[in-house]
């Protein structure tokens, strides 16, 4: 895809406000890990968790912080300036709700950094901040027809609750996967990448959109030097939250990316599915947690902690690659066989295992080497 014909004008935007994001995230990180431990907000393993280590939670409020400081000093600049036409297709009150849902949704992940909420209450809030998206009028309106030409339009009731799935479900993908060190951060960072760029293409020409996108990279990048393998602190509920909820609404403000988003976090969003599949087809709840992700997967096939990572990263990386070079119908295409090889392979690693060898009490004899955060 060729990139828009003003790339270079943009570039130094880009730059500037990526570099101000990483820096930002990078000084605050060990501010709010401090905190985290004066609040005893810390992840201390025990028979459920994943982690061997005692951490402190809520590393994602660096990351909300940074990005949110930097896109509103961007809209205030671009405002005055006009550096970056702003897409008439993106009204005032949805920039609005994709800075403040992300805030709020930082706060209510934050609630449950510290007082670690049910999942039930979870949910509600992830339910609010998607309310609040879709009541300030970001809704998917269309999705490529896999299966023939043109679109499907979704309009009214349709379209309210497919953008209410959508910010849902991306912000449990983003939990799920969030199962080591730097896993859910490093993920997020390559796909708040791959829609920057994508939306630099003549195709979509959204440089805006990309200028926030490469903000979110940036923090992401700047929090993965304390979050990467050995951590030293964990993105949290907070960062989860924000995180997901951020990258569905970018996904889909002014022309919808959802059929790349779909594409590049792929990796999350299928584990998540096949995850709850199975979960709900043992009998049990399906924010049960256990060890029958990617990444617990990878390590039982004899990975060490950074190489699974690693190994998603380039999974990752060729997913976006491939965004690039096929049509929204043929991503669409390449994320359902994706789906299906991956719940293929997931069902060839563990079916011969009972449920009890899935749990999460069995992971410490099966994997000596400490992981990072409890999926």
């Amino acid at each position: 895809m060729p990139l828009i014909p003003t790339f270079g004008e943009v570039l130094p935007l880009l730059i500037v406000t990526f570099v101000a994001a990483m820096l930002l995230a990078v000084g605050l990180t060990p501010l709010i890990r401090r905190t985290m431990v004066r609040l005893d907000a810390i992840d201390t393993p025990d028979e459920r968790r994943v982690n061997k280590a005692p951490l402190p939670r809520g590393g994602g409020i660096a990351v909300a912080f940074a990005f949110l400081v930097v896109a509103v000093g961007v809209i205030v600049i671009n405002d005055r300036l006009g550096l970056v036409l702003v897409p008439f297709t993106i009204a005032p009150q949805e920039l609005a709700a994709l800075l403040v849902g992300g805030a709020l949704a930082t706060v209510i992940g934050f609630l449950d950094d510290y007082y670690q909420l049910r999942a039930r209450w979870q949910l509600l809030g992830q339910l609010a901040v998607a309310l609040l998206a879709v009541a300030a009028g970001i809704t998917i309106t269309y999705l490529n027809n896999p299966f023939g030409s043109g679109t499907i339009l979704l309009e009214g009731p349709f379209a309210t609750g497919f953008t209410m799935l959508w910010i849902v479900g991306m912000i449990n993908s983003i939990n799920f996967i969030d199962g080591l060190d730097g896993l859910s951060s490093g993920i997020a960072l390559i796909a708040a990448l791959t829609l920057g760029l994508i939306s630099l293409t003549v195709t979509v020409s959204q440089p805006f959109i990309a200028v926030l996108c490469f903000a979110l990279a940036g923090a992401l990048l700047g929090f993965l030097r304390w979050n990467f393998h050995p951590a030293t602190i964990f993105i949290g509920t907070s960062g989860v939250m924000f995180v997901g909820y951020t990258l569905a609404v970018l996904a889909i403000l002014g022309t919808a990316k959802v059929a790349v988003a779909l594409l590049v976090l792929g990796v999350p969003i299928i584990d998540t599915f096949w995850i709850i599949v199975r979960r709900l087809a043992s009998g049990r709840s399906p924010f049960t947690p256990d060890r029958g992700h990617i990444h617990h997967r990878l390590l039982d096939l004899g990975l060490s902690h950074g190489q699974t990572v690693l190994v998603i990263y380039t999974i990752c990386i060729l997913l976006a690659l491939l965004s690039f070079l096929l049509s929204g119908t043929g991503q669409l295409y390449a994320f359902m066989g994706l789906g299906l090889a991956f719940g293929l392979a997931l069902f060839l690693f563990t079916r011969d295992e009972t449920v009890d060898a899935l749990e999460a009490e069995t992971y410490e004899a099966a994997n000596p080497e400490p992981p990072g955060d409890a999926a």
